[in-house]
């Protein structure tokens, strides 16, 4: 079972209807809530990437967000990544 009072990086690919309908300022105001630091991206090809440090609960709460279907738009997969964090992070942009 993972410590769950690590500092860890999440690093999410958001696929579905996650671009131009609020996805990432729902998810900026949610890892702020949870005092995560990190960004969120859109990409290229209709994904939305999301990195975030922080406490792993917290980032694992976040993950649950991301797939609970609050959020604006429409959310078909989630791909994860974990990783230690490397920090360097402050706040939560929007990119």
């Amino acid at each position: 079972m993972a410590n769950t009072a690590e500092v860890v990086r999440l690093t999410a690919w958001v696929h579905g209807r996650v671009q131009g309908v609020g996805f990432r300022w729902s998810t900026r105001a949610k890892a702020l809530q949870l005092g995560l630091v990190g960004w969120a991206r859109n990409a290229a090809d209709g994904r939305v990437e999301v990195v975030v440090e922080g406490n792993r609960q917290l980032c694992e709460e976040l993950l649950t967000f991301l797939h609970s279907g609050d959020t604006p738009g429409q959310v078909t997969t989630v791909v994860e990544q974990w990783a230690a964090a490397k920090g360097g992070l402050s706040g939560f942009r929007e990119r």
